[in-house]
């Protein structure tokens, strides 16, 4: 039926999958390679971080279950399985906690994706050269993010999980890229993964499941680079298709023009932003207005009477519900949780999400004061301000503080420096690594493009250095 109607965007598919199978080291430019080289960073911590929580021990038990020939490391477990299955416990753990980098246009955590795969594919070839790694991760970065931007807001507010959906693409062309796919092989990967996309969105109400998305998605990315491999053929114009491809499926109002705009000459690997919070991203600003407003003005929570954000419709939607201790995963993609341990306790990291804290009495009080709206003017910027938030706070005083922030701390608008990300990372690797694994891994990891291998890097992830 699609043949016989115009395609979106004629030979889209066809003209990524060229890309991504002929990018070389040498045609990626130096800003991409260090920013992608922060991302691996970044990456690495929120797996590792990842790797000792309950929802990724699950996974992982089910893949060790299934005894497949151990070939590539579960992260921080010192133990192996197949690249498909350390994918699928890797990528879960890259996104079990909120931490991992974000795309904000296409709304895709690439590293959780293309890191993963990258090193277990690397791993299972002996330690492949550093500037492979780097490479197809960012060929993974550069045709994932363009398909999410593509699919546009429309795929999230139709309840849709970028991540387990548009995100399938950055695992697809990553796998491809390091088995060395031609084009029509890496047409027909991509082609696979289109019909392997899935992810709701309801899952954030307190379901696991939210996490085990990234998982499949980065599994179904291997497997569909290994089928094209092996002569298994996909949907060749999977992304443009007028009826049943990916963007006329899943977007009311899709950009097709956003799938190979600027391609090899615009990277999209340097919009890529990290995350100072463990909590969803469009949170970010209303938690950084209310703790500058605190610090400036010396406020504690009991001097607070009311709280009110104003926000863009997306974000209302999306994290200002009405707060229920239904689980961690709620907890993080809650507005009113968020901002109540903001006050609290001065900032929202992995402490702040713990089980015991979910019924905190005092969180739930504060949560009593705290006020959402979608605020028209931001609303009207348009979906590059969908972050912005206007928080206003009230005191016992009778003080009325008010603070905008437009760009969220860690986004490329407002971006974090090197040494913050490098801060996150021992935050979270601690819970892996000692401190000389530590030093090394971030060492290592700074120089990647210069190593001949990476089979040092990938030993020390293996297994966890501390209990």
């Amino acid at each position: 039926m699609s043949s016989s109607q115009l395609p979106l965007l004629e030979n889209a598919t066809r003209d990524l999958a060229q890309f991504a199978a002929a990018l070389r080291y040498e045609d990626i430019p130096r800003e991409a390679v260090e920013c992608i080289k922060l991302s691996v960073l970044d990456s690495i911590g929120c797996c590792l971080f990842g790797a000792t929580l309950s929802w990724t021990r699950k996974v992982a038990a089910l893949a060790e279950g299934e005894g497949a020939q151990p070939v590539a490391s579960l992260m921080g477990m010192a133990r192996k399985s197949s690249v498909s299955l350390a994918v699928l416990v890797n990528s879960t753990a890259g996104h079990a906690f909120e931490l991992d980098d974000i795309h904000k246009e296409s709304i895709v955590h690439p590293g959780s994706l293309a890191m993963p795969v990258a090193m277990a594919y690397a791993e299972a070839a002996g330690g492949a050269p550093g500037r492979d790694v780097i490479t197809a991760m960012i060929a993974g970065y550069e045709v994932g993010t363009r398909v999410g931007s593509a699919a546009t807001l429309s795929l999230f507010l139709r309840g849709f999980h970028p991540q387990g959906t548009s995100g399938a693409f950055v695992a697809a062309a990553t796998a491809g890229r390091m088995l060395k796919l031609d084009a029509a092989q890496m047409q027909h990967a991509l082609g696979i993964v289109g019909s392997q996309a899935g992810g709701l969105m309801a899952a954030q109400e307190g379901a696991m499941v939210k996490r085990f998305h990234s998982g499949r998605a980065g599994q179904s990315g291997v497997y569909s680079a290994e089928l094209a491999q092996r002569g298994f053929t996909g949907i060749t114009d999977v992304l443009e298709a007028h009826y049943g491809g990916y963007l006329s499926t899943y977007s009311d109002q899709p950009n097709p023009q956003r799938l190979t705009a600027g391609l090899g000459t615009v990277w999209e690997t340097v919009n890529v932003g990290y995350k100072p919070h463990a909590s969803v991203t469009s949170i970010h600003t209303a938690l950084d207005a209310l703790a500058d407003l605190m610090r400036e003005n010396e406020l504690k929570a009991d001097d607070i009477t009311e709280v009110d954000a104003g926000l863009s419709h997306m974000t209302h939607v999306h994290c200002a519900w009405e707060y229920k201790a239904q689980g961690v995963t709620a907890a993080q993609m809650n507005l009113y949780y968020g901002l109540a341990v903001i006050a609290l306790d001065g900032m929202a990291f992995v402490d702040q999400y713990r089980e015991d804290r979910l019924r905190d009495a005092q969180i739930l009080d504060f949560i009593k004061r705290v006020r959402a709206h979608v605020d028209p003017e931001i609303e009207g910027m348009g979906a590059a301000f969908r972050h912005a938030a206007r928080v206003t706070v009230k005191t016992r005083d009778g003080r009325i503080l008010k603070r905008e922030i437009l760009h969220r701390r860690g986004s490329p608008e407002n971006p974090l420096q090197p040494a913050d990300v490098e801060y996150k990372f021992r935050n979270v690797a601690r819970s892996c690594l000692s401190q000389p694994h530590t030093d090394r891994v971030m060492k290592l990891v700074g120089s990647l493009e210069t190593l001949d291998s990476t089979a040092e890097l990938i030993g020390i992830l293996a297994a966890p250095t501390v209990s």
